[in-house]
C-alpha cells in the first residue's frame, strides 16, 4: 500500500501519514529500492487505531497510547487508557454532584427569598455564619481562586454581593461531597460563564452529550486499537 492509500481512507495528506509515521504513531515502513514506503494492512490498521483515539483521548494522549505501544510497552498504553477512562468517570461524578448542587441552589433561592432591606453584599463574617463555616475557610477558599469578593475602598473589608455568595453556596456543596478545591474552582468557573445557576443547569445537558460522545469514542478507539493488535501479531 501507498502512502496516499492510507490517507485516502481517512480524508487526510499523504504528509500527515509520514507525519504519523515520523512521530511513532505508525511502525516503521519498509522502502522500496528507489526509496517509496511501503505500507500494510498492519499500518492502515494502526492508523485507523490513532484516529480512533484521537476523539476519546485527546491528540497527545492518542500519540502517547501508540508510542508505548510500538515500544512494546503495551501495559503502559493500557494504563493510559485506564487514566483515561477515570478521567471520564470523574467527569460523570462531577456533572451529578454540579446538577444536584444547581437544582438545590435553585430550589433553596425559590424556597427562602430573601427578606425586604436585606443588604445586597455580606460582610465575610456574616456569610460565614450563613454557611456556617468559619472565615477563615472562605478566605481558602478565595486564596484557591474560587471566591473573589470586591473589596471595600474606604476599609478594605471584604464585600460578598449575590454572585459571591451563590459560588461560596456551591463550594460548600461539593465541598461537603468531598471534592477537591481544584475541581470545585472549575465548576465555579463554568457558573460564571453560563451566566449563573440557572442558566448553568440549561447548560448541563450539554455537559451531558459530551460525555456521552466521549464514552462512545472510547469504545470504538478500544475496536480499532484491538484490531492493530491482532494485525500487528499476525
Amino acid at each position: 500500500m501507498r502512502p496516499a492509500d492510507l490517507a485516502r481512507e481517512h480524508g487526510i495528506s499523504t504528509q500527515a501519514v509520514r507525519n504519523y509515521e515520523q512521530d511513532g504513531f505508525l511502525p516503521p515502513a519498509e522502502r522500496t529500492r528507489s526509496g517509496y514506503r511501503i505500507y500494510t494492512e498492519a499500518h492502515a490498521a494502526a492508523l485507523r487505531a490513532f484516529l480512533a483515539l484521537v476523539p476519546a483521548y485527546g491528540h497527545a494522549i492518542a500519540g502517547r497510547i501508540m508510542n508505548a505501544v510500538h515500544d512494546g510497552d503495551l501495559d503502559g498504553a493500557l494504563r493510559i487508557i485506564d487514566l483515561g477512562h477515570g478521567r471520564l468517570l470523574r467527569d460523570r461524578d462531577t456533572l451529578d454532584a454540579v446538577r444536584q448542587a444547581v437544582d438545590h441552589l435553585i430550589a433553596d433561592s425559590g424556597a427562602h427569598p430573601d427578606p425586604p432591606g436585606r443588604p445586597e453584599t455580606l460582610t465575610i463574617g456574616e456569610l460565614a455564619h450563613r454557611l456556617q463555616v468559619t472565615a477563615a475557610t472562605l478566605r481558602n477558599w478565595e486564596g484557591a481562586g474560587i471566591l473573589a469578593p470586591a473589596r471595600d475602598p474606604a476599609t478594605g473589608y471584604r464585600l460578598f454581593r449575590a454572585d459571591d455568595v451563590r459560588d461560596a453556596e456551591l463550594t460548600h456543596l461539593l465541598r461537603r461531597g468531598g471534592y477537591p478545591l481544584g475541581h470545585i474552582r472549575t465548576v465555579v468557573e463554568q457558573v460564571r460563564q453560563a451566566g449563573g445557576t440557572g442558566a448553568l443547569a440549561a447548560a448541563l445537558d450539554g455537559w451531558q452529550r459530551k460525555l456521552t460522545a466521549q464514552g462512545l469514542a472510547m469504545l470504538d478507539a478500544s475496536v480499532q486499537l484491538s484490531h492493530y493488535l491482532a494485525a500487528s501479531h499476525r
